[in-house]
């Protein structure tokens, strides 16, 4: 009996997909993305690492402490970490003090903060930038305009919004931890203590940003406290994922 070229053809084909479908399900299942109840970074408030808070300085040192409230951190923690974590002194010191104001049933660690602003920001330092004793980027750091295309959801500026960024008519997210002008006017704080609360200073936003991830009594010690907090941030999986993995090293690095 002849065979018919076309039903070969189609027989071909056929063994073709039925192979590619059994292969597709093979490699699913050898690889598993992590659930989300996985997401909290690992050692994400190791007790080892984690800053110390030490009587403040003396008013005779030219500060009164009792003034401004700042946590303080103790100097050979800072430096032996930031040596360790590959961070600048400065934005590490931004982190650990707002680890320290949060509320402590929040759980926040400091490495979480350092995962939102290396992928925000590189912690102030994006594009040749570099971070300054103060806190402030040597150039201000703004997101695109949020203009509704591609990616970006549509956010119109206001005479009050356009003085953080400067455009009229979209709004741009702002500083090293990337805040929305009308979010950073519902979290803006004070940091460091200088009676200013400023955006574009990395101790401003890091404890802007430590309160608005423990919002709603959040607890960031779980897996699902942790990736609700960072998804209020940015709703994004691949942010999400950016963020572990970033602050997951710190604390690796540190731990």
């Amino acid at each position: 009996m002849t065979r018919h070229p076309l039903r070969a053809a189609y027989l071909a084909v056929a063994a073709f997909v039925a192979l590619f479908a059994i292969a597709w399900v093979v490699q699913q299942t050898l690889y598993v993305r992590p659930p989300v109840e996985d997401l909290t970074p690992t050692g994400s408030r190791p007790l080892e690492s984690a800053p110390v808070a030490r009587p403040a300085p003396t008013a005779d040192a030219g500060q009164d402490p009792a003034a401004t409230g700042v946590p303080q951190v103790d100097p050979a923690w800072l430096r032996r970490t930031a040596a360790a974590a590959g961070l600048s002194e400065t934005a590490l010191g931004a982190y650990a003090r707002a680890e320290l104001e949060a509320p402590p049933s929040c759980g926040l660690g400091w490495t979480t903060l350092a995962g939102i602003g290396w992928v925000e920001s590189q912690h102030g330092t994006l594009g040749g930038r570099t971070l300054g004793a103060d806190g402030r980027s040597s150039t201000p750091i703004l997101g695109p305009a949020l203009d509704g295309q591609g990616a970006f959801a549509a956010i119109r500026a206001t005479p009050r919004t356009t003085t953080y960024h400067g455009d009229p008519d979209w709004d741009h997210a702002v500083g090293p931890m990337q805040f929305i002008p009308s979010t950073w006017e519902t979290w803006a704080a004070d940091g460091d203590g200088d009676g200013v609360q400023d955006p574009n200073d990395l101790d401003d936003a890091a404890l802007a940003a430590a309160d608005y991830l423990c919002a709603g009594h959040r607890d960031l010690t779980t897996g699902e406290g942790w990736t609700s907090g960072v998804l209020s941030y940015n709703n994004a999986r691949v942010y999400l994922d950016d963020v572990h993995a970033a602050a997951t090293s710190y604390a690796d690095r540190t731990g």
